[in-house]
Parts: structure tokens; C-alpha cells; sequence
């Protein structure tokens, strides 16, 4: 097959492509070609990715949506796009490109439940202030002295 020259200037290019394509799965079917690549299908993934953009955005240079979307679907259900990553892990790895130094952090911040935007009961609520000054009827000290 004929390599395809790169449409975007974020596309695959040809050295990432001869890097990845020995990773993904080949066709099963035999009959006629598909219409679009799988580099173009690759490429239409990783820009609808990285714009965050509905499916239904990706420009048809890299296929129609339902294409690119299908080929995304099914290959995260069958586990290809874990292969692809273990595959690229792999070789990065073995060319030392990977540094698998953990850092874990295990602070603690606890907080009030007050701080937290729990719901508050008690006197002071906003829909009910507490009066003041003081009503003098109902407070002990303002009644009749005992004597």
C-alpha cells in the first residue's frame, strides 16, 4: 500500500507510522480494500482527541464520523488500543525512554464537614436570621423580678 502523505500538521508522520503500524491488527476480510486507510481512521481518532470536539466535527479528510468512530469503538472493546500502548511501552522501554520512578504523596487533608459545603442546621440559617436585638418578652431576665 502507498504511504500517505500527512493531511494535518499534527498527523501521523511517516516514522511514527512505520513505528505504529506493525502494532495494529490486520484485516481480516478478504474482498475489496476499505475505502479509507487506517492511518487516515488513526489520524481522524487522534484529532478528534485532541480538539475534544463532538465525533460528529471530524473533518472528512480523515473519513466519515461513523467510520472513524466505529474503528475507535472496536478496537477499545477488543482490547487494541491496550496492545498498541503495551507495544509502544515496550519499545520505548527497551530504548530507555521510560523513567519508572513512582512518587506517591499520602497526605491527608481532612476538613470540617462545615468546609465541605455540608448543609448547615442549627439556629443561623440565611432564610431565617436570628432576630436581634432580642424579643424582651420571651427571655427570662425580662420578666417580673422574683423577689
Amino acid at each position: 500500500m502507498a504511504t500517505l502523505t500527512a493531511t494535518g500538521r499534527a498527523d501521523l508522520t511517516d516514522a511514527q507510522w512505520a513505528v505504529l503500524e506493525p502494532l495494529l491488527p490486520a484485516g481480516r476480510k478478504p474482498g475489496r480494500p476499505p475505502k479509507w486507510t487506517k492511518r487516515q481512521l488513526i489520524n481522524g481518532i487522534r484529532w478528534r482527541v485532541r480538539a475534544g470536539a463532538p465525533w460528529r466535527d471530524v473533518p472528512p479528510a480523515y473519513g466519515p464520523w461513523q467510520t472513524v468512530y466505529g474503528l475507535f469503538r472496536r478496537w477499545q472493546r477488543d482490547g487494541t488500543w491496550r496492545q498498541v500502548l503495551t507495544g509502544l511501552q515496550t519499545r520505548a522501554d527497551a530504548a530507555g525512554l521510560i523513567c519508572w520512578d513512582v512518587s506517591v504523596d499520602s497526605t491527608v487533608a481532612r476538613a470540617h464537614q462545615h468546609a465541605a459545603g455540608a448543609r448547615k442546621r442549627g439556629i443561623c440559617r440565611p432564610s431565617h436570621p436570628a432576630a436581634w436585638p432580642p424579643n424582651l418578652m420571651i427571655t427570662g431576665w425580662a420578666g417580673p423580678a422574683a423577689g
